[in-house]
């Protein structure tokens, strides 16, 4: 898993809408909310939504390497064997988890990671179904210095303690790609992810996931660091055409794509339609992963 991550081609499919993005993305795939009458009802329409995606043909190793669970699509079956466990066994798709709990109210121009509770425990059944490595988002919104340092020092201490579990962080520290000060932010975040890199061990190690810069190559620097074992980029609201022209231009940046790769896919598609649909995001995305 750890080689494949380091050097394998292709990108990372983000499937770890939780409870707040979740009715958005079953309306995205064609699912109105009347259609559904519990939060269990519609873990069950987004369990099947994900199945799909995961058993689809265009859905292999080959070109998505990677892909992040939420703990409850973690915690269900996929052809009779653990949704993680299908990943890499049947499709060498190397799995992640979803650990956060979600966004602390915005300070300082930056919305923190509210805290997680039973962290340990978590990573504990993530390492039981054979799972690589774990998320966790944060925003920044403003080019706030204090702000920013914050967001950067969240991330790595609680990244410290997942690798004190075995597992491999994917730090999320997402620019906000509508923010006025983009720039000027990712400049702040850089230096910080540095001076934080730079005080990793040698046995700790971390992937970053990261807005599309506004500069190209601005994280070539980090995504050379002997601490990070890749580099990806989210979609961030960009379309996937807009997503993809952008990570053409990041030699060294993969993706790892949400809504940006399930866009065009609907439950009323037949088998063929879905398929032929999600192979053709999937090329692309993996296209633009490769320069």
């Amino acid at each position: 898993m750890l080689q494949q991550m380091k050097s394998g081609s292709g990108f990372i499919a983000a499937l770890d809408q939780s409870g707040g993005s979740t009715p958005k993305a079953l309306k995205l795939y064609g699912i109105e909310g009347s259609q559904y009458s519990s939060d269990a009802e519609m873990f069950d329409l987004m369990h099947q939504m994900r199945t799909r995606i995961m058993t689809s043909p265009a859905f292999t190793g080959q070109r998505v390497i990677g892909a992040i669970l939420f703990e409850m699509t973690m915690d269900r079956e996929v052809m009779g064997m653990g949704s993680a466990e299908y990943l890499w066994n049947e499709k060498k798709v190397v799995p992640f988890l979803k650990v956060d709990k979600g966004l602390a109210d915005e300070a300082d121009g930056v919305q923190l990671m509210k805290p997680i509770p039973g962290l340990d425990d978590l990573l504990g059944k993530a390492t039981g179904h054979h799972v690589f490595g774990t998320k966790m988002r944060s925003v920044i919104k403003l080019a706030n210095e204090a702000g920013v340092a914050a967001i950067v020092d969240q991330q790595f201490d609680v990244g410290r303690s997942i690798i004190g579990a075995g597992l491999v962080p994917i730090i999320e520290p997402e620019v906000d790609i509508n923010s006025p000060q983009k720039a000027e932010a990712e400049a702040l975040l850089k230096s910080a992810m540095m001076t934080q890199l730079d005080d990793l061990d040698a046995d700790q190690n971390v992937m970053l996931k990261l807005t599309l810069p506004d500069e190209a190559g601005f994280y070539t620097e980090v995504a050379a660091h002997p601490r990070v074992v890749r580099v990806v980029a989210l979609s961030g609201g960009y379309t996937r055409q807009d997503a993809n022209a952008k990570l053409s231009a990041n030699h060294g940046v993969i993706a790892s794509f949400s809504r940006a790769l399930t866009e065009g896919l609907s439950a009323q598609q037949t088998d063929d339609e879905f398929n032929a649909t999600l192979d053709t995001s999937i090329e692309s995305i993996y296209q633009a992963s490769i320069t």
